[in-house]
């Protein structure tokens, strides 16, 4: 087996042909080619390097007519280097191997006769997907003890809440998070907690939904002895519990009209009355409210104080959908995975391809939440090497699959504006293209490139 270089990206052929060896040992440039003729040759390159991409031939000796072995040598492999990619190379005739080398932690496959422009595009892709992850893992890792601690991101979208936090926590403005259901509101408020001067003080929360509207009084504001029925003793309420520390008003938009009068009082001058009290009792606390409801809309129906909503929407931010927050789906799932991994005492190395792609494509109306039981279900109920679409319970096409080749995202985007433009101009080609910004025979070019009849 040849011996790896310094310096290069290491690629690992497992393959017994020696005339297929000669072909692919010089068609990957930028990488360090090794080539390992048999099952303990591999897992001895493997143990030594930890190579990011492998190529695997399933026919393998002692037995190359069969894919035993093949199968052995993947999940040894796995099991030494759970995050090396590996690309399975078959027959035309052996799909079903192919999808059964999936099931067991297999990145990808690819069928001969070898095309070595494709077989190198894949890999080449096999190679970023690996490098990202690993990217993520040390973000993850290396931020455990954050003050935004359990909002992991990288989209633009949430980038931009976690700069706003950053600057909105250190100050006492009263702030309003918007968002729908399973975004995440509560630990935005807590972050706001957290990086603020009060962080050492209590944070208070109580969701105004979870609590009939015959209570919730006595819940915000407290209560005297003998204020009612029950009421053997003087209680305080949660805002007073807060007091030095933050209180959080999650669903805001649930409290009833015939509230909102006191709690705006609250917000005006900082003091509150407990139930079936007189006396006047101060409190200083950051109050951050939350709500998944159209707040201005509700004003224009006559069912929140206009008063009220600006007193609590001093600084607003919005936490986009999950839908809205381009790789971040992808990124939660590795987190829950990892994180339900520990916590179930399961040992699932990743996450499949179909299962990425499913991930990627699927609307989340849950939003993090849905994900993360998704998650949860799939880490408990798996009983493969690698999570899958089918254990997520959600729909995959492979036919439309993302693919992260920069030459077919570019092709796909610019087939896509093609087809647009020639809608929008109802077939009238020289409207479509002024719409392009191209000439007429550049617009017939590229419909003939991909195929579009006028």
């Amino acid at each position: 087996m040849s011996k790896p270089k310094k310096n290069l990206k290491k690629l690992l052929v497992i393959e017994d042909d020696t005339g297929i060896q000669s072909q692919l040992r010089w068609c990957f440039e930028g990488y360090d080619v090794a080539m390992a003729g048999n099952r303990e040759e591999a897992l001895e390159y493997v143990k030594a390097e930890l190579p990011p991409v492998i190529t695997l031939d399933l026919g393998l000796p002692p037995d190359p007519e069969n894919v035993s072995e093949g199968l052995a040598a993947l999940e040894q492999i796995l099991e030494i280097s759970p995050d090396s990619k590996i690309i399975v190379v078959t027959g035309n005739d052996d799909r079903d191997n192919a999808v059964k080398a999936i099931g067991l932690g297999a990145y990808d496959f690819y069928q001969k006769p070898i095309d070595a422009e494709i077989l190198g595009m894949i890999i080449d892709r096999a190679y970023v997907v690996h490098e990202l992850e690993k990217e993520n893992r040390e973000l993850i890792k290396n931020t455990p003890d954050s003050p935004l601690k359990g909002i992991i991101a990288s989209s633009t979208e949430m980038t931009k809440v976690c700069q706003t936090i950053s600057k909105v926590a250190p100050t006492n403005a009263t702030t309003i998070i918007n968002g729908e259901s399973g975004t995440g509101k509560e630990l935005v408020a807590r972050a706001l907690h957290n990086l603020s001067p009060r962080a050492s003080e209590s944070f208070v929360a109580i969701n105004c939904a979870a609590i009939p509207e015959t209570l919730l009084e006595s819940e915000l504001f407290g209560y005297e002895k003998g204020a009612f029925t029950g009421a053997t003793k003087t209680t305080p309420g949660k805002i007073e519990t807060a007091n030095g520390g933050t209180f959080f008003l999650d669903e805001v938009g649930d409290i009833p009209m015939s509230l909102q009068v006191k709690l705006l009082r609250f917000l005006q001058e900082r003091i509150i009355e407990r139930v079936g009290g007189r006396k006047e009792i101060p409190v200083d606390v950051r109050v951050v409210c939350a709500t998944h409801r159209d707040l201005e809309s509700m004003i224009s129906a006559g069912e929140f104080r206009e008063d009220l909503y600006y007193r609590i929407s001093e600084i607003p931010i919005r936490i986009p959908p999950l839908r809205e927050r381009i790789g971040d789906s992808v990124l939660l799932a590795k987190y829950f995975l990892d994180k339900f991994n520990k916590e179930q005492g399961r040992q699932i190395k990743g996450l499949s391809k179909d299962a990425l792609s499913a991930i990627e494509k699927h609307e989340w109306p849950g939003n993090v939440r849905e994900l993360e039981n998704k998650l949860k279900r799939a880490v408990i109920m798996c009983e493969g090497k690698k999570i899958t679409a089918e254990d997520l319970e959600l729909a995959y096409n492979e036919n439309e699959d993302m693919s992260l080749n920069l030459k077919d995202v570019r092709e796909n985007a610019e087939r896509m504006a093609l087809i647009r433009a020639i809608g929008h101009a109802n077939n009238n080609m020289s409207l479509a293209a002024d719409m392009l910004g191209i000439t007429r025979p550049t617009l017939y070019s590229l419909m003939n490139k991909y195929d579009l009849k006028n």
